[in-house]
């Protein structure tokens, strides 16, 4: 499976951009599918993840409320939608597919799962 991120920009605070991370190879329905973050001199982090079905969905308690993850397995896409976008959003964002195909917390936004990630793609949002 690869997987290319994009949909990253320049976008002021309070504003909204949305992700994409399109799969090619594989098959991409029986993957759950997460976005994490690396901010400049930070380490990467977890911001949302969704499962397989779609039935299962986690998010940081930073981005809560903000962002919303989707999927279209017919599309092999997974959206991020990010609303009210602060300073501290600022970092490449990357998306992550793994072959688990359960619901458990601290499995699915850990790393251990994910073995294809994405090139990531860049957010900066500033004014």
């Amino acid at each position: 499976v690869q997987l290319q991120a994009s949909g990253g920009g320049l976008v002021q605070p309070g504003g909204s951009l949305s992700l994409s991370c399109r799969a090619y190879g594989g098959t991409f329905s029986r993957y759950a599918v997460g976005w994490f973050r690396q901010a400049p001199g930070k380490e990467r982090e977890f911001v949302a993840v969704i499962t397989y079905t779609g039935e299962t969905i986690y998010y940081a308690a930073s981005v809560k409320g903000r962002f919303t993850i989707s999927r279209d397995n017919a599309k092999n896409t997974v959206n991020l939608q990010m609303n009210n976008l602060k300073p501290v959003d600022t970092a490449v964002y990357y998306c992550a597919a793994g072959a688990y195909t359960g619901d458990y917390y601290w499995t699915l936004t850990g790393f251990d799962i994910y073995d294809y990630w994405g090139q990531g793609t860049e957010l900066t949002v500033s004014s």
